[in-house]
């Protein structure tokens, strides 16, 4: 039986939801991406943090088990970087709004880090919590200058134990509404980050593996690469019924244990013991057999006729159950008088990548 490694020769892994959850390694993840490499298809780590520089990501890495080193990590400050020297001469001067670890990723390209306005070319930024009113100041002379703006992410929030905090893309909402411009992107769901990671792997057959739609598949699909979504983190099966066409995968898989299984098992469309088909204006689920095959069957159907909001109500207890167990609960079955359905509805816009 082909398997998805069969088809791919590298696979760009996101962290967070997809790798580990919190402190520790979501179940199966570890020896999937062992077993991976012993059947020779190398993983890259790609995140969106720009604080970290990748020694320190690979540490963390390795310490939950996965085998892992700086030249296994690709971050969204070298894939900012490398925007960057595409477009300026060597020896530049790029003011950083950001860490240490940011100014290392600009200076490791031939550019040089500054941390003011003058003369700058361009002004690169990252998230920094200890980030200062006047560097932001100094960032926004140096844009209204004429200085190119690249930011390594837009992300709106950031994960914490007291809940989301503010990430870079609120940040960059500061400069955006001083000067009125926009930058240009590196991170996920850019393309520029999966591109740069393709590139210094040497790949030919990358796969894109993540747990959110808006910021893993998104950047997978705008890479032009395959991509397959985990239920491990933060999209869930509502959201993914509503993905919008740009954030639709083409695998779905429970877990990273998801890369040895045959490409026609986790493709969405029809699956054996399940039948989906319209009524009114909405769908019905019938039949019996996984749940994860379930959702795999009504998203087939349910993309095939545009997307968008979904009603949908089980044909039969099995269907229900289903149902619930991907976290859409109905109230009752079409099969019975009174039946009740559940609709689904999701947004697009981006969250908390990893």
């Amino acid at each position: 039986m082909t398997d998805l490694l069969d088809l791919h020769d590298l696979v760009l892994a996101d962290l967070d939801g997809t790798l580990y959850r919190g402190r520790e390694a979501v179940p199966g993840a570890v020896a999937a991406v062992r077993g991976a490499g012993e059947r020779g298809v190398r993983t890259v780590y790609v995140t969106n943090n720009a604080a970290r520089s990748p020694g320190d990501v690979a540490a963390h890495l390795a310490e939950l088990g996965f085998p892992a080193g700086p030249d296994d990590v690709a971050t969204s400050s070298q894939a900012a970087a490398a925007l960057l020297a595409e477009q300026l001469p060597a020896g530049a001067p790029v003011l950083v709004v950001g860490t240490a670890a940011l100014a290392a990723e600009i200076g490791h390209v031939g550019l040089a880090p500054i941390d003011a306005a003058d003369c700058a070319r361009a002004v690169v930024q990252g998230l920094d919590p200890e980030l200062r009113y006047a560097t932001l100041a100094e960032a926004c002379v140096a844009l209204r200058t004429g200085a190119a703006w690249v930011a390594c992410n837009i992300d709106p929030t950031l994960p914490s134990e007291r809940g989301p905090l503010p990430g870079n893309g609120s940040l960059v909402a500061v400069l955006r509404t001083a000067t009125g411009l926009e930058p240009q992107v590196a991170g996920k769901p850019a393309p520029a980050l999966m591109r740069t990671a393709v590139h210094r792997a040497g790949a030919s057959a990358p796969l894109v593996v993540g747990d959110r739609l808006d910021t893993d598949i998104q950047g997978g699909r705008a890479a032009e690469m395959p991509t397959l979504l985990v239920l491990t983190g933060v999209s869930d099966a509502s959201e993914l019924l509503a993905a919008p066409p740009q954030a639709r995968p083409d695998y779905i898989g429970a877990d990273l244990t998801a890369l040895t299984r045959s490409p026609e098992e986790l493709a969405p469309g029809p699956r054996p013991g399940w039948t989906v088909h319209t009524a009114g204006a909405g769908l019905v689920l019938s039949g019996s057999g996984e749940a994860l095959d379930a959702i795999r069957a009504i998203c087939g159907v349910h993309w095939s006729g545009g997307g968008g909001p979904a009603r949908i109500a089980p044909g039969g207890d099995a269907a229900a159950e289903a149902l619930q167990t991907l976290g859409l609960p109905t109230d009752g079955d079409a099969g019975r008088t009174g039946a009740g359905s559940t609709t689904v509805t999701g947004a697009d816009a981006p969250g908390v990548p990893s």
